[in-house]
């Protein structure tokens, strides 16, 4: 039997509460499948092995705050005793959390297992970085590149979404240059196209420390760092960032009026009509239930950062909401948990389908014969 398409109205999706994008590194790595690709021998490394510090250690990279978690750090092309050095060059305090493998198998040849296997038993992991992804691929055998660079990336973002962690791969640049960086990087468009992320780093001149990262992905504004190597503390600084700082934005009264709720009153339970009747009460400012959902939806990132897990579902006679005071000032988990999936929602692109999540959304699936 032929599966049948699943699909929501626009009424549904616009008044779903879906899980917000969650960054590894802020503003710069979201969860998903991502490149960094670069000339060799132009620091990729050295790039790669201090953002698996700074989001085990959860210090910021450059300007960008991270999110704390384990790390797994493939290192195909060094030895242990290499890897040793630059670590120590590094930092005095190497985490336990962070993770170094300088052996594995190939992609469709168990190398899907071996990840499977360590995320099972490190469940807190946030970040994989494979360097390189040609160590992890074997030659092409279909004759057809673009669709064997699609075929083995398309595995590698299925399990970087299933697990909800960001999966960084280490590549390399075509020699010929172009005007646009992500037109160099190797192989076809079919890598661009199954990735989330794609950063270039490109030195100005072969002969200097001085280089730009270019950054463009599906969930951040394109930017390019500039950065100059430091030979003293083999870190890459920052120097200039093309994307302004974002004005600071003033807390929405809504988000103020109903954070005094919750701690007045504690957690709530009910539908959007009664929680705008009790925000109503307390600050005598009415606001209708469609706009509140509205703006409860695009305050998620908002409320997370002040404690406030938002959630909703479906019952027989009507559709709740859910607030829940965590703690305030903090997020009370890795941000993994909070990208789940909602229980029942047709399956989401780069989300994995879950069934059992009490405090999710549960919606009526509908379906057409194709």
């Amino acid at each position: 039997m032929k599966k049948r398409l699943q699909y929501v109205d626009g009424e549904t999706l616009a008044n779903t509460i879906l899980p917000p994008i969650r960054f590894v590194i802020h503003e710069l790595l979201p969860q998903g499948l991502h490149v960094l690709a670069g000339a060799p021998k132009v620091g990729k490394s050295w790039l790669s092995l201090w953002i698996c510090l700074c989001v085990a250690q959860g210090e910021k990279l450059w300007d960008f705050p991270t999110q704390k978690g384990s790390v797994l750090y493939l290192c195909l092309e060094d030895s242990y005793a290499r890897i040793q050095n630059r670590l120590l060059d590094l930092t005095d305090d190497a985490p336990g959390n962070l993770f170094f493998s300088i052996l594995s198998e190939k992609l469709h040849e168990g190398l899907e297992e071996q990840l499977e296997s360590f995320l099972a038993e490190h469940p807190d992991t946030v970040l994989v970085v494979i360097d390189t992804l040609q160590r992890v691929r074997n030659p092409m055998k279909d004759g057809n590149p673009y669709a064997s660079d699609y075929r083995d990336l398309g595995v590698l973002k299925q399990l970087a979404d299933r697990h909800g962690i960001a999966l960084l791969l280490i590549h390399h640049l075509r020699k010929m240059n172009d005007d646009d960086p992500m037109n160099m990087i190797s192989g076809t468009t079919g890598i661009s196209g199954a990735t989330d992320g794609n950063f270039v780093l490109r030195k100005d001149k072969r002969s200097t420390d001085t280089a730009t990262l270019f950054c463009t992905g599906r969930d951040i504004p394109y930017r390019e760092l500039s950065l100059a190597f430091d030979e003293n503390t083999h870190r890459w600084e920052l120097r200039e960032d093309s994307q302004e700082p974002l004005p600071e934005q003033k807390t929405d009264p809504l988000i103020e009026n109903l954070l005094s709720f919750l701690e007045q009153h504690g957690d709530f339970t009910g539908t959007a009509t009664e929680l705008a009747a009790a925000i109503a009460d307390l600050s005598g400012e009415t606001i209708q239930p469609n706009v509140l959902i509205k703006k409860l939806i695009r305050r998620q990132q908002e409320l997370s950062q002040l404690g406030i897990s938002l959630s909703s579902r479906r019952t027989h006679t009507r559709r709740e909401l859910s607030l829940t005071m965590v703690r305030v000032g903090c997020v009370s988990n890795d941000g993994k948990t909070d990208s789940l999936p909602v229980s029942n929602f047709p399956s989401q692109p780069s989300q994995l389908s879950q069934t059992d999540q009490s405090d999710a959304i549960s919606l009526s699936q509908q379906e057409v014969s194709q």
